[in-house]
This record gives C-alpha cells, sequence and structure tokens, in this order.
C-alpha cells in the first residue's frame, strides 16, 4: 500500500499529518494506492473533488467537529483497517447552468447542487423532472438537490430527509418556501433528470452552486446523477455512511 495523505490547514490536522507521514511516508497522488484524508467534512469534499481524476478509494480520519464522513482518528494499524474496510461506492451529481449571457457550466457535486437567491427578492422557479413539469411556479429563498452523501448536510439543515447510502434516490428541498406555503419538496429516483428554470431572472437573480463552485446569475439548471462516476469512501466495519444515516434519523 502506498498512502497519500492531505490534511486541512487546522492544527489539529497538521499535527496528525506529521505524524502519519512520518510513520507511513508519502505518496505522490499519482502514484498512491489510497487517499488518506485529515480533517472535518468540508475538507473530506475538497479531497473528494481533487481525487475524482485518479479514481482512488479515500479513507477520512476525523480531525475536525462532526466528521460526518470520517471515520475516528488513529494512528497505528492503518494497513489492518485499509484491508478491514467496508466499500460505499457513492455516484456525485453533475450539473449544468445556462448563465444569463448563455455560458454554460458544468460542474459535479458530492452533497448537493443549491440554488440560491441572490438580492433581496424571492426566487420563484420552475421544476421540471424527466421532461414533465411539476412544480410552474415556486417562490423561495432557494432550492436543493442531494445525494444520500449529501442528506444529512446543508438538506438536513433545510429540513430535508436523510436518504440511506444505496436508497438510489435524491431530495430535492425548498429553502424557507414561501408559495405553496405547504410544499416541502420531493424524493426522487437517482435516475431523475431534474430541470430548474429560473422565472423573472433579470429582476430576480439566483446563482447555483455544485459544492463550492459557483456559478451567479443563471437562467436554467439541469441536474441529474453522473452515473459515469463512482467515488469509493472506505469505513471501519460497522461505522459506515448508511450506519451512521441511520443513527442520524433518531438524534433528538
Amino acid at each position: 500500500m502506498k498512502f497519500h495523505f492531505s490534511a486541512s490547514d487546522h492544527d489539529e490536522a497538521q499535527s496528525r499529518l506529521a505524524e502519519m507521514t512520518k510513520l507511513y511516508g508519502q505518496t505522490p497522488i499519482e502514484t498512491a494506492t489510497h487517499v488518506i484524508a485529515l480533517g472535518g467534512d468540508g475538507h473530506m469534499l475538497h479531497v473528494l473533488h481533487d481525487c475524482l481524476p485518479f479514481n482512488l478509494p479515500v479513507f477520512g480520519m476525523n480531525c475536525g467537529h462532526v466528521g460526518f464522513l470520517m471515520n475516528d482518528f488513529c494512528a497505528d494499524g492503518l494497513p489492518e483497517r485499509l484491508v478491514a474496510a467496508e466499500v460505499a461506492p457513492i455516484h456525485p451529481l453533475r450539473m449544468t447552468a445556462t448563465a444569463i449571457d448563455g455560458a454554460r457550466t458544468e460542474a459535479i457535486a458530492i452533497n448537493e447542487v443549491s440554488l440560491l437567491r441572490q438580492t433581496h427578492n424571492a426566487a420563484h422557479l420552475a421544476i421540471s423532472v424527466n421532461d414533465k413539469l411539476q412544480l410552474e411556479k415556486l417562490v423561495c429563498d432557494g432550492v436543493l438537490i442531494a445525494t444520500p452523501a449529501g442528506s444529512t448536510a446543508y438538506n438536513l439543515s433545510a429540513h430535508g430527509p436523510i436518504i440511506p447510502l444505496g436508497g438510489a434516490l435524491l431530495a430535492l428541498t425548498p429553502i424557507s418556501p414561501f408559495r405553496p406555503r405547504r410544499w416541502r419538496g420531493a424524493l426522487l429516483s437517482d435516475r431523475s433528470r431534474v430541470v430548474l428554470d429560473i422565472l423573472e431572472h433579470k429582476f430576480r437573480p439566483v446563482s447555483a452552486s455544485a459544492d463550492s463552485a459557483e456559478v451567479r446569475r443563471v437562467t436554467r439548471v439541469v441536474v441529474e446523477q453522473a452515473d459515469d462516476i463512482t467515488i469509493n469512501l472506505l469505513y471501519d466495519p460497522g461505522f459506515s455512511l448508511s450506519d451512521r444515516a441511520t443513527r442520524e434519523q433518531f438524534v433528538t
């Protein structure tokens, strides 16, 4: 095994990086067999994006706060942990955003694609799923589409559902909806193609983000699962993302 360690800028993560590289060395990502992320969930997202061209399994160790995507930190026995680890394959989302000037931007989201109003004016959005108009006008601060891996992040804060890994579902969740007042979102098949059209886009500008990649003043956003991309997350037995997603639903 050849390890490439990546740590966040926080002091604890940097200290752990020095400890781990002293024990196991540091291999360039181009020739590594495993990537080890040291930090919190935010750093894990950066690592997963950085690893996309290399198709390497990623094992995270928590040096932050929540660490929902991470395993517990322990410097000893890393090779043995990796041999015993459970694999959680995830597919990200592919966002194609069209801006007001006609420019198109494609980006990958591991957690969610979110649309947010840019000014004091509420966003007016039309939502179509698989070429069928499902919601003629949603008046809101925004809306997001979350993967199972991202369903416990921004989606949960917006009162969206937690989706177990492997559930073959996406969460479509409004952010501060005003009309329809009682609409709380939808669970969609992960085979769905979702089109979000921004109504009155000049008067009511909206930005679109795929994780941290943002496009301003969009007129249309298309979101679908990127089935051609598989990210393999590694977890200690009994500590998988599915296990934690289940437990999270019983937190009061």
